[in-house]
């Protein structure tokens, strides 16, 4: 039989020569303790083998040392960059992180939202401002900070970090039209409401100019790859022949497009100018360099995990929205 005891934070405390407080505290707030007992007791920790007790710290402060985060997708390298910038924020600091993926399913993400609030959440970042009336105010009443990401077009719940997808889809369908580009289209996957605005910024834009057609839009609820893009811009061709500008949803789509146009012998940008969403790192080498819109998402990431630890520590940010911009890069696919 096994003699197997488990290592609590007395024996921990007896290791190192100090008291279980302490250890406590360093485990807590490490910047609370002194660099030298606070590089013993972790090594005390690592060396005994210590896990702290998430249920009895939770028991004890009303809440874990958890922060759960929010996300539509793990596959998307849009939401892995995001990620990045969570992860690298959170080093170094008292917290973990519990990622629950929604897969764009409104039930899905209520379903995880109560997981996390049950669980005593010290935090929550939660993608989009589009939750479901339950969701919101789950969200509402959460005895946590919220910070909501990737989008600032409607009123938060507690805390935002994002940019206007209305204006960057406004951006790019404006700068279609300012390349001389007289009958642009929209292709757009998915369907979510980010890309809903970037569509309706789309028309409502081209309408202005008078360049909108209903028969120059192609949009399906699948989820978007380089396939899809070249099945959907075959689709539009064989309604709007005269299209000679696209602007995608995403990078994914306009890759797909412009593979299809040269499969087809369209010339980019003379005949058909390309515009992507995004701008990942293969709008850049493509051929020709695909114009795209920059989303930072990376920095989104970093800046939302900071802006919720502050707050949990009890100091909210002087800012609760913020507005992390976008930028349109210019490339060759548009005539520039």
């Amino acid at each position: 039989m096994s003699d197997y005891r488990k290592i609590t934070l007395s024996d921990v405390a007896t290791r190192v020569g100090v008291s279980a407080i302490t250890v406590s505290r360093a485990l807590r707030s490490p910047e609370k303790v002194s660099v030298v007992v606070r590089e013993k007791i972790f090594a005390a920790v690592e060396d005994l083998g210590y896990v702290p007790d998430a249920a009895a710290r939770a028991l004890a402060s009303s809440r874990t040392n958890v922060i759960g985060v929010l996300i539509p997708s793990v596959t998307n390298n849009v939401f892995s960059d995001v990620l990045k910038g969570i992860y690298t924020g959170i080093e170094n600091t008292p917290f973990d992180l519990q990622l629950g993926n929604t897969r764009y399913s409104v039930l899905s993400e209520e379903q995880l939202l109560r997981v996390f609030l049950s669980q005593r959440s010290a935090g929550l970042v939660v993608t989009g401002t589009d939750q479901s009336g339950a969701a919101r105010a789950l969200l509402a009443s959460a005895p946590c900070p919220v910070v909501q990401i990737m989008e600032t077009d409607n009123e938060p719940v507690d805390m935002v970090v994002g940019f206007s997808h209305y204006q960057a889809g406004q951006a790019a369908t404006e700068h279609l039209l300012a390349q001389g580009y007289k009958k642009p289209a929209f292709i757009g996957a998915r369907m979510d409401p980010r890309t809903q605005r970037r569509f309706r910024a789309f028309a409502d834009t081209a309408k202005k100019a008078g360049a909108f057609d209903p028969a120059r839009v192609a949009t399906t609820p699948a989820p978007s790859t380089v396939t899809l893009g070249g099945q959907l811009f075959g689709d539009l061709l064989a309604t709007a022949p005269d299209t000679d500008a696209v602007f995608c949803n995403n990078d994914d789509i306009a890759l797909g497009v412009m593979f299809e146009a040269q499969r087809r012998r369209i010339s980019i940008p003379e005949s058909l100018g390309i515009c992507g969403f995004n701008d990942l790192e293969m709008m850049a080498v493509a051929e020709p360099p695909i114009t795209s819109v920059r989303t930072p998402r990376f920095e989104m990431g970093q800046r939302a995990i900071a802006m919720l630890i502050e707050a949990i520590g009890g100091t909210p940010p002087a800012r609760p929205l913020v507005d992390i911009g976008f930028q349109l890069l210019r490339r060759r696919s548009t005539g520039c």
